[in-house]
């Protein structure tokens, strides 16, 4: 029985049949935040939102029942799981937040699809190359914001007052947000040379630091493919082999009748 069951929700249909839920209840979701459709059909919109909510709960249920203590040993059922007791949680008032978390029902497309699982994969490998790269850009924004700080503080305190302000300035000036007419042209009207310290920060930051962040991710996710690719040619081989040596031992067991009737 519980064989059947593990089966039916590995399935491809059911598999393609949660992801259409998913979707659809972001679509309901999304018409919640409309007060005239509400108004309208609201009751509709909450009853239809109920009814995925209570297939994720069946799923989730029949998973358990199917596992027990092994769907536990899944990152990925920890994952819905949490989800899916979010949306359980009685919305009382002042539980507005909860409320809206229920839009990370939508999250669970991830974990069911397998492609955007490896794309979530091969991000949290990056993770701890990523981590030396944002200590590496905390010191140069920690750096870089003292030195504002200390040059531009008296002439622009709203931007560069203290390091507070410097750092968000400078991380705006990162993003390319306005840099140059916003901030950096202002800057130079009263310290013209201050261009020797904003461009070497952009240079660094915007196209060093950044990009290297992204390469990582890109090795990481290159990686995670070339595993999967692996694997499946380990599986494969391994069923080759396997092919192979059956029809090895029909051969050598017609060879033995042969020699027998012979």
């Amino acid at each position: 029985m519980r064989a059947r069951i593990e089966a039916f929700l590995g399935s491809v249909r059911v598999q393609n049949a949660i992801i259409a839920v998913i979707l659809f209840n972001a679509v309901i979701l999304g018409l919640e935040t409309s007060p005239s459709v509400m108004a309208s059909v609201g009751p509709l919109i909450l009853a239809l939102d109920a009814a995925c909510l209570a297939v994720f709960v069946v799923e989730i249920v029949l998973k358990l029942y199917v596992q027990g203590l092994r769907f536990f040993r899944s990152g990925w059922n920890i994952f819905d799981f949490l989800i899916v007791a979010i949306s359980l949680v009685p919305f009382a008032q002042g539980m507005s937040v909860l409320r809206a978390l229920r839009i990370l029902r939508v999250l669970r497309v991830v974990s069911v699809a397998p492609r955007l699982r490896r794309v979530v994969e091969g991000f949290v490998t990056a993770l701890p190359g990523m981590a030396s790269v944002f200590l590496l850009m905390a010191i140069i924004f920690y750096i870089g914001a003292v030195i504002a700080t200390k040059l531009f503080a008296a002439s622009f305190p709203d931007w560069f007052g203290d390091l507070g302000n410097s750092a968000y300035t400078l991380f705006q000036i990162m993003t390319l947000e306005s840099w140059s007419m916003g901030i950096v042209r202002p800057v130079m009207e009263a310290y013209p040379y201050a261009w020797a310290f904003f461009v070497p920060f952009i240079m660094v930051t915007t196209f060093a630091v950044v990009n290297l962040l992204v390469g990582l991710i890109v090795n990481s996710m290159q990686a995670a493919h070339s595993e999967e690719d692996n694997l499946k040619t380990d599986a494969y081989r391994d069923e080759v082999l396997a092919r192979l040596g059956a029809i090895e031992a029909r051969l050598s067991k017609l060879g033995d009748d042969k020699s027998v009737s012979g």
